[in-house]
């Protein structure tokens, strides 16, 4: 089914999202992240659906005004505003891009690969990135990164301090990987200030709308389909879809990509983005998750969606 302006197939897109949302409103799988206390304590039941279509018409079902942490999805506008300031050459140099097969918060991985970040996605290449940032100190490296999420969700974005202390709180094993890092000659500013900055993105508080506008500005050539303000170049949304393609749900990317054939990209918060090139962003809120970090209905949801909409890549 074609995605365009037509008022009707609007209707109908609307239509499928009413009933992905009825049909896995029921769902019981997978159990909110308990490693970070606050995102324990997130209401199991909260499910939001968005849809942000190139031309800034944004479709919403559920819970999608409720603000959630963006987590692990942070990492794609991070790598976004990086990309701006490096370009993506010197970018892979320094950082990578493939799957490293182990979990994202894996130290194994950064031993084998000689504590070298194998990719921005997962936690060891995510504090690289933060780090690549050229900045003066943690609070100008913050405010590049906070205005640039601001600029691809056409609102201004604040941390969920709750969210921000529990993740302090909880952090030493990141705190490690950003020394490992260190060690090896893979880290681009103080260790530890690296980290805390991760640690904040991570905790900035999204709505499945915004995350779906955040979506639709890399759908739509780096365009925020809202505001109509160039947030990215269009040459670096190459590099972020492939990332997003290879490695945004970890080590259960294999079997999104086999089901939805979208890039998209995962966090421990409940969120879960698709982008559909050209046309639109999806963006699912469901806290449960399942083994590997990834929000249980969001797959779903993705799935049914790609089936009915025929939004597959590997399709056209």
């Amino acid at each position: 089914m074609s995605v365009n302006q037509n008022p009707e197939q609007r209707k109908q897109v609307l239509d499928f999202m009413t009933s992905a949302h009825q049909s896995f409103s029921s769902v019981k799988e997978g159990a909110n992240a308990s490693y970070i206390p606050f995102l324990a304590s997130v209401p199991s039941d909260l499910f939001g659906i968005a849809i942000a279509f190139t031309d800034g018409e944004v479709l919403e079902v559920g819970d999608t005004k409720y603000e959630f942490a963006i987590e692990s999805i942070s990492k794609v506008f991070t790598l976004a505003r990086v990309l701006e300031e490096l370009g993506k050459e010197e970018f892979k140099a320094k950082i990578g891009s493939n799957a490293t097969g182990e979990p994202f918060n894996s130290v194994i991985a950064l031993e084998l690969h000689k504590e070298h970040p194998y990719n921005p996605f997962d936690n060891a290449g995510a504090i690289a990135t933060v780090s690549l940032l050229n900045a003066k100190s943690s609070d100008d490296r913050w405010n590049q990164i906070i205005s640039n999420y601001n600029l691809f969700a056409g609102r201004e974005l604040a941390v969920n301090n709750e969210v921000y202390q529990s993740e302090s709180d909880t952090n030493a094993h990141n705190r490690g990987i950003s020394w490992l890092l260190k060690n090896s000659g893979n880290m681009y500013t103080d260790p530890d200030q690296a980290c805390d900055v991760y640690t904040r993105q991570c905790s900035v508080a999204i709505t499945c709308r915004d995350l779906a506008i955040m979506g639709g500005t890399i759908a739509n050539g780096g365009i925020n389909p809202v505001t109509k303000k160039q947030v990215v170049n269009k040459e670096n949304i190459q590099p972020i879809l492939a990332e997003m393609m290879m490695n945004g749900l970890y080590e259960n990317t294999g079997n999104w990509l086999y089901s939805t054939g979208l890039p998209g990209k995962s966090g421990v918060g409940g969120g879960i983005l698709a982008v559909v090139p050209g046309k639109c962003a999806l963006a699912v809120f469901a806290p449960p998750l399942d083994i590997h970090g990834n929000s249980v209905k969001g797959q779903k949801v993705g799935a049914f969606l790609s089936e009915k909409l025929g939004w597959s890549l590997f399709n056209k």
